[in-house]
């Protein structure tokens, strides 16, 4: 079993107004684990992400991360080692190229020129961003913003990155390209973790799913029995993935058994089909 990179025990917060917006938040977050968080508007994803990484500091309760105790003066670290992509790329971007852009925060860390241009080169040559590199980034697509906030945070070499709603407000090409750039970052080992109210995107790409209602966790554990649990979608104000309400139609016709894998895309579906078509 993977090391436990990053701990939350008895988190709770609660923001200036007196709204407390997270409630006994208890998380364990092992190496290279894909996680989709759940739950609607207020649910408390964003906050917990917040306090997760640093930026915000919880009321009650301890960070851990690899084992030792998040204290004040490891912040920093904390916050090196576990990076957010925001939801709105516009709030993350400060600089007038994309290069300039994906270098500051390296530049930050007082590397080595050498050394902040090869993490640059690597973030950029990740995000297929070359092309871009001399080019403002406020006059760039969503997609391409997208692609420049996710190089910021690459060059900062996280172990963790937190993705805060990346699929909202783009549409279906944009999607498919983000799920990709998280394929390129889980196969160069990074440990994600993804807030969204986006189900169908959740149930395709995460290994396991951590749902919030009220400030507070009421569900953990892999994403296909989280998504299949009529009570958690209830209270989590979310509905079936639309793969898994197909997955249910098919067992219900007897065209596949009850305890047949399930299928996380079409591509899976479709030569579950051919082969049941051929027998």
């Amino acid at each position: 079993m993977e090391e436990i990179l990053l701990q939350a025990e008895h988190l709770s917060y609660s923001y200036g107004d007196g709204n407390k917006a997270l409630y006994d938040v208890s998380l364990s977050v092992r190496k290279g684990e894909k996680i989709a968080v759940l739950g609607s508007n207020g649910a408390g994803k964003s906050t917990c992400f917040f306090n997760l990484n640093g930026v915000l500091i919880p009321d009650s309760g301890t960070i851990w991360y690899q084992g030792k105790k998040i204290e004040k003066k490891e912040l920093s670290e904390l916050r090196r080692k576990v990076g957010v992509v925001f939801q709105d790329a516009d709030n993350q971007i400060i600089a007038s190229t994309v290069s300039a852009e994906v270098s500051f925060g390296p530049m930050n860390l007082k590397l080595p020129r050498e050394q902040v241009k090869t993490r640059v080169d690597m973030a950029l040559e990740s995000m297929n961003l070359m092309m871009l590199r001399d080019r403002p980034p406020h006059y760039l697509s969503g997609g391409e913003k997208k692609r420049v906030s996710i190089a910021d945070i690459l060059a900062m070499e996280p172990e963790v990155i937190l993705f805060d709603e990346p699929t909202a407000s783009l549409d279906p090409v944009n999607v498919d390209m983000l799920t990709k750039v998280l394929g390129k970052m889980s196969d160069m080992g990074k440990t994600l973790l993804i807030s969204t109210h986006d189900v169908d995107f959740a149930y395709q790409w995460a290994d396991r799913a951590v749902v919030f209602a009220g400030g507070t966790i009421i569900a953990d554990g892999p994403v296909t029995d989280i998504l299949a649990c009529g009570p958690v979608l209830k209270q989590g104000n979310l509905r079936k993935p639309v793969l898994m309400e197909v997955y249910d139609s098919l067992v219900k016709r007897r065209i596949i058994l009850k305890n047949s894998p399930h299928f996380k895309n079409t591509q899976e579906l479709d030569h579950l089909l051919k082969a049941w078509c051929e027998d």
